[in-house]
């Protein structure tokens, strides 16, 4: 991907004329000077808008597919699902997963007629995937960091004569490519490590299936989910340094993993990149690096609140990948982990400094 990501850095300016600006222009407009026809230009910004069809060019170049962007990743998985299932549809969706996905199939898309069907991650494949019409994937699995084996599972569902829909949030192109796998669609949450600073909501689409774009594209027109200008020119700005953020927080994310698995005040620790990991060898076929969450389980509710709130190179909060350290107690939004089990998503900071914190803040539980 090194090659992927220098090429990015310079699409725009390979293209420049004389006295352009580098940078990207924000365009803040609802409506474009239109005399006549429309012939192909920009009309109105609903349906387009000069910022987001610049950031979509450099997601599909590190997508290497065709790509969409929403105003969250909530968006961009509603826009896949409803692009491809209607009244009568089959879903198989993973019941560890993130849990929003999990309630939009519940309250919304049953409540429409389709079949919603929910199996854990480490069993995904167990009773295959005949009938299905969309398959819904997540690996590593938030919060659990469980995964699956994507080829293998894109296979059989094609076969099966389905769809796969994949949750790339927590990898990025960079540390996983579920399209390369055979996977169909992929979907991200772009509020996190591609943007990477905690200041914007966004999501993407991408697919190489044209069939399945066009539609995606005619939700989001249609049902008005539209990312901002200003949140993409933010999110264009944050994938310049996606590269080297990325690199430092899984470079210091396995450092802390080992550091943390040999601590006495944590009772049980996560991370694909340990050896004995139940993901280790999955992760080691599927992905590039093994990213930048890892989750640990402490003695007691309270001492885990404690670590969270304390510990100062930990911001408590929710969602993940910025470049500030974060952490939080899941149980707190219901998914089924230990009450004292942490997800810690780690940052660019100095892992040196980082790691005496964290020991401090455990050591003084």
């Amino acid at each position: 991907m090194g090659r992927k990501t220098g090429e990015m850095l310079h699409l725009r300016g390979n293209a420049l004329t004389k006295g352009e600006p580098v940078a990207l222009p924000l365009t803040q407009s609802s409506m474009f000077h239109l005399p006549g026809a429309p012939d192909g230009h920009d009309f109105y910004g609903r349906v387009n808008n000069p910022t987001w069809e610049h950031l979509e060019q450099v997601l599909a170049h590190l997508e290497d597919a065709p790509c969409l962007a929403f105003p969250s990743g909530m968006a961009a998985i509603s826009a896949a699902l409803f692009a491809t299932v209607k009244a009568g549809s089959r879903i198989l969706i993973p019941s560890d997963g993130y849990y929003v996905t999990r309630v939009l199939a519940d309250r919304f898309l049953s409540g429409l007629g389709v079949i919603v069907t929910e199996r854990p991650t480490t069993a995904f494949s167990e009773g295959g995937f005949d009938g299905f019409d969309v398959v819904f994937v997540e690996s590593p699995s938030n919060p659990g960091l469980d995964m699956m084996d994507l080829p293998a599972i894109a296979s059989s569902v094609r076969a099966a004569g389905g769809i796969t829909i994949a949750d790339n949030t927590t990898m990025t192109p960079l540390g996983q490519r579920p399209l390369d796998m055979g996977v169909d669609i992929v979907v991200s949450s772009d509020t996190k490590a591609m943007g990477g600073h905690s200041d914007l909501l966004m999501g993407h689409v991408a697919s190489r299936n044209t069939d399945v774009m066009e539609r995606v594209e005619e939700w989001r027109r249609v049902s008005g989910a539209i990312p901002g200008p200003h949140e993409a020119w933010l999110l264009h700005r944050g994938l310049e340094t996606l590269d080297v953020r990325f690199d430092r927080m899984c470079s210091s994310a396995q450092v802390l993993a080992e550091r943390l698995a040999a601590h006495p005040s944590v009772k049980d620790i996560r991370y694909p990149g340990l050896p004995g990991d139940p993901s280790y060898t999955l992760a080691q076929a599927q992905t590039t690096r093994f990213g930048f969450l890892l989750s640990i389980t402490l003695e007691t509710q309270a001492k885990a609140e404690t670590f969270i709130n304390t510990c100062p190179m930990l911001r408590p909060a929710t969602s993940f990948g910025g470049v500030h350290s974060s952490a939080e107690r899941r149980a707190r939004w219901g998914d089924d982990v230990d009450p004292a089990f942490v997800r810690l998503s780690v940052g660019c900071e100095p892992v040196v400094e980082l790691w005496q914190a964290i020991d401090a803040s455990l050591n003084a539980l």
